[in-house]
């Protein structure tokens, strides 16, 4: 069987997202399944490191497509023509967009309807097209694959689209998140913070993640706590960031900021690990990544409530109203003053971390496939 993939998140030493997930999903796609062909279609050049094994196909299918007039081209111009060239039985697209114009069955992956939620955190033209597409692409997949049951309901309540139609399959933390040694952690904060015990924010910084109000409830604990401590936002500023950097030079305690930029897995794992908590206020998330590798690490984990992070951590985080910056501050202080507390969500962190694991997630990721090739085939 030809198992064409859309790889174009697959972007050597900007992985975020998208990119984590189709690495660790198509790792173990390919060895699981050496009988198959995997085609990996690249909107630009590719890097040698996703090319892994013999049973690989990598193809550059230009231009880059990263506006709404070249993702239309993309998808249904060149995507087309390349399932068509290399006789694919299946197209696997894992970042909520498929091809509209091929007869090839789909897996289609919608990670959130963040879209639809905060409509002025996108660029206008990408919002129109998310709108008026989405509902499309829906339509045209052979099935469907959601991260959560939160993001499944809510594609559900807009779409109306058939809950059977719909598979849940969780993501998970990445292999190299796990507790650090106290030696090791004493090595990172020496490196990052001057020994300093802190907080962290991992992910990028967009308005979406709610991060002005992250600086606010710092501002609040370092006040009342008098501490030493630090913030770590480890991650790249994506787009809409630039207010928010400019705002720093003027923050009270900027001297108490510690932002890394982006970082490697290696290192986004030291620093999760020799955390004192992860502090992640999103607005909205499908999954949320961030929290479960933060419980796989045995690190506390303060976030948002009603949403996905609910449903993934479960009684294993303290949650906090995202609009409310002295509710996330009080969370912070409630952590820093109960160690007894912050011993408990540890524990019950890393049993729920194991809920969460890409060898099943892989295994079900294929079933979805499978389930699109057999759709299609029911199709008259």
């Amino acid at each position: 069987m030809n198992i064409a993939v859309n790889t174009r998140f697959l972007v050597s030493n900007t992985l975020e997202g998208y990119g984590y997930y189709l690495k660790e999903m198509l790792s173990r796609l390919v060895a699981n399944h050496p009988e198959h062909q995997f085609i990996f279609i690249f909107d630009r050049p590719y890097s040698d490191e996703f090319i892994q094994a013999a049973n690989i196909t990598p193809v550059v299918a230009g231009p880059p497509a990263r506006h709404p007039l070249l993702w239309k081209w993309w998808y249904d111009i060149r995507i087309p023509s390349v399932l068509k060239k290399y006789k694919a039985d299946v197209f696997l697209s894992c970042d909520g967009f498929c091809s509209l114009s091929t007869s090839v069955p789909q897996c289609l992956v919608i990670h959130d309807l963040a879209f639809l939620h905060h409509p002025s955190f996108i660029y206008r033209s990408h919002l129109l097209f998310y709108k008026r597409y989405t509902p499309k692409f829906l339509k045209k997949a052979s099935s469907v694959v959601t991260v959560s049951q939160f993001s499944k309901n809510d594609i559900i309540a807009h779409y109306k689209t058939d809950p059977d139609g719909i598979d849940v399959i969780y993501n998970a933390a990445r292999s190299s998140v796990r507790p650090l040694s106290w030696q090791e952690k004493q090595s990172v904060t020496h490196e990052f913070t001057a020994g300093k015990n802190y907080f962290i924010y991992a992910g990028s910084i967009h308005p979406r993640k709610n991060l002005v109000n992250l600086l606010k409830a710092f501002s609040i604990f370092k006040k009342r706590q008098k501490s030493d401590w630090k913030l770590v936002i480890a991650g790249r500023a994506a787009w809409q960031s630039k207010k928010f950097m400019e705002s720093l030079s003027s923050y009270k305690y900027r001297d108490d900021l510690v932002l890394t930029g982006y970082v490697d897995d290696q290192k986004l794992s030291q620093l999760t690990g020799a955390a004192y908590a992860m502090v992640y206020p999103s607005l909205f998330e499908g999954f949320g990544m961030p929290v479960a590798e933060a419980m796989q690490a045995g690190v506390p984990v303060i976030t948002s409530e009603n949403s996905a992070m609910q449903e993934i951590a479960g009684d294993s985080a303290l949650y906090a109203n995202p609009a409310s910056h002295e509710d996330i501050a009080d969370k912070m202080m409630r952590l820093y003053k109960d160690e007894v507390l912050r011993d408990r969500l540890i524990q019950k962190g890393l049993e729920k971390a194991k809920e969460y694991d890409w060898d099943r997630s892989a295994a079900m990721l294929w079933r979805s496939i499978e389930k699109a090739i057999a759709a299609d085939r029911r199709r008259p």
